[in-house]
């Protein structure tokens, strides 16, 4: 009867220990076998992505084939340093720099330039590029997702390779000369169309490879009205007024120039006059002797 008892007991207290056990979860927190968080693979934001400094934090899907790009509009007090510091944050992650341009003078400078870095290190560059002095007015990311495009170029070639060589044993068995013809006609065919197909595959694989940052630095106006206090400095005040005497002293050898080459036409005047006036003065007549 003891055993029987048992027996009888033994499911009950396996299914009440079955209920009362607590759901599996992962180190995360999350349940096991739970969805992981999406992340838009077409977009390549995660959910938790947020601007800093005016430029986003990108979020990329490492299983998807994007082509991403960026755009910046900034202002810096020297956009041609800015351009430099972005030249060398492109170069230091492995990219180079596609074009340049740098005009104006003074505080009319101003600077574009696009820079390609690795796509692995995209946001590294965004991170980075965050630490350059200056504002950032507008900027935006956008990835193109083109791994279906990818895909089918690739089944599309797959499928071409193979029908190359079934061309290629099927002239290996041709007998005549026009046989052979129509064979290696048919066998150029499909070379051209590999040939198409991987230069298609190669420019996506080298789009998706590398990201593009085009950037646009112009120079921060100081507005009219600024009174911001300066710190008074010694140096530039002995400085002016150095040059102020310079000014003075300058002013004053000019007056003793023009004093030198023409002080003697008054005296020439002067002399005339009197000689004139001394000319036409009456003789006296003489006296009488006694």
């Amino acid at each position: 009867m003891r055993k029987l008892a048992l027996l009888l007991a033994a499911p009950l207290f396996l299914a009440a220990c079955a209920q009362s056990a607590p759901s599996a979860t992962s180190a995360s927190g999350r349940a096991v076998g739970a969805p992981a968080p999406a992340v838009d693979a077409a977009s390549g934001f995660g959910a938790n992505a947020a601007p800093e400094k005016g430029i986003p934090t990108v979020v990329v899907s490492a299983d998807r084939n994007l082509i991403l790009t960026a755009k910046i509009d900034m202002r810096s007090k020297d956009p041609w340093a800015t351009s430099d510091r972005a030249q060398a944050i492109a170069n230091g992650l492995g990219g180079d720099v596609l074009n340049l341009t740098q005009s104006g003078s003074g505080d009319t400078r101003s600077a574009s330039l696009t820079i390609r870095v690795p796509s692995s290190r995209f946001a590294d560059a965004l991170q980075q590029l965050r630490t350059l002095e200056g504002e950032v007015e507008t900027s935006g990311v956008s990835a193109q997702d083109v791994t279906d495009q990818f895909v089918d170029l690739q089944a599309r070639l797959t499928a071409k390779q193979a029908e190359e060589q079934r061309y290629l044993a099927i002239l290996n068995r041709a007998n005549t000369i026009d046989e052979i013809l129509k064979v290696d006609a048919s066998l150029a065919n499909v070379r051209t169309q590999i040939e198409q197909l991987t230069g298609q595959i190669n420019s996506i694989k080298q789009r998706t490879d590398f990201s593009t940052i085009s950037m646009s630095i112009s120079t921060i106006a100081v507005l009219p009205g600024d009174t911001t206090t300066k710190a008074w400095d010694p140096a530039k005040t002995v400085t002016r007024a150095l040059a102020a005497l310079g000014a003075m002293l300058q002013v004053f050898a000019d007056v003793v120039i023009w004093l030198l080459v023409f002080g003697w036409l008054p005296l020439l005047a002067l002399a005339a006059a009197v000689f004139v006036t001394r000319a036409r003065r009456p003789t006296a007549p003489p006296a009488p002797t006694v």
